[in-house]
């Protein structure tokens, strides 16, 4: 068995569509496992002690004027 080869892909109108050329021949069969990729606020979701409402919180967290990296 030859090694895995992991992909990002996006699913769109019913295909998977890789980011990047794979180095396989037409038609070869390959075994696809699924695991859609959460955002950064839904995976570090409760490491702050937040009590009000998550959606303001996730508004803030998207919201593109706190980009830390605009800032650095």
């Amino acid at each position: 068995m030859s090694q895995p080869i992991v992909v990002e892909a996006i699913y769109e109108d019913g295909k998977l569509i890789v980011d990047r050329q794979l180095p396989l021949r037409d038609h070869t069969r390959v075994k696809v496992t699924i695991e859609p990729q959460e955002s950064w606020v839904d995976r570090t979701y409760g490491m702050m002690e937040w009590t009000g409402d998550p959606e303001i919180l996730r508004n803030a967290a998207l919201d593109p004027n706190f980009d830390s990296l605009e800032s650095a």
